[in-house]
């Protein structure tokens, strides 16, 4: 017989109480010991046949790195992400080694997991990650010119949020949830 849920447990504060800021803090700035450690979270999400199908190229502000990054960003996104710690660019390997599998239909969903993973490290450590696609991903990617099989997907913003966290969010309910695409 299984245990029944205790629905009394409301959902984690570490869940429910992430945001996305509009704007960062530009006068904090992240060490590198904070990032070893988001990226130290981000390794141990799961993924299909543990794969760890993921990879970041770390910006952070005031290094070489990050003004390269900067120049991709789209109008909408350099208003407020130049002025992160730290700008992130994420990566999933497509390609399955050790197989005939000309792509893999996981990866995204582990790089996903991952990045969800930095992302409630990061706000346990009162930072915040706002997650985008802004950016000119062909230039970037003839830039950074990932190796075979790697594939740019987004970019991750960290740092202190330069806004309190908005007090009301507006979020789907559970039953838009179970509705919402079906026929």
């Amino acid at each position: 017989m299984r245990p029944r849920l205790n629905r009394t447990v409301p959902v984690h504060p570490l869940l429910a109480s992430r945001f996305s800021p509009l704007m960062f803090d530009p006068a904090w700035t992240v060490t590198e010991e904070d990032v070893e450690l988001l990226l130290d979270a981000a390794r141990w999400a799961p993924s299909a046949g543990n794969s760890q199908p993921w990879a970041y190229f770390v910006a952070r502000r005031d290094e070489p790195d990050h003004k390269r990054v900067v120049r991709y960003l789209a109008r909408s996104s350099a208003r407020w992400a130049p002025s992160a710690s730290l700008l992130i660019v994420t990566m999933a390997h497509r390609y399955v080694e050790d197989t005939d599998w000309a792509y893999s239909d996981f990866a995204d969903y582990d790089l996903g997991q991952s990045v969800a993973h930095l992302t409630l490290q990061a706000h346990a450590m009162d930072l915040a990650c706002r997650q985008f696609r802004a950016f000119d991903l062909e230039t970037l990617t003839t830039d950074l010119h990932p190796s075979p099989g790697w594939h740019i997907v987004s970019m991750i913003a960290v740092g202190r949020p330069a806004e309190p966290r908005p007090p009301d969010r507006d979020r789907r309910t559970t039953t838009d949830l179970r509705t919402a695409p079906w026929d």
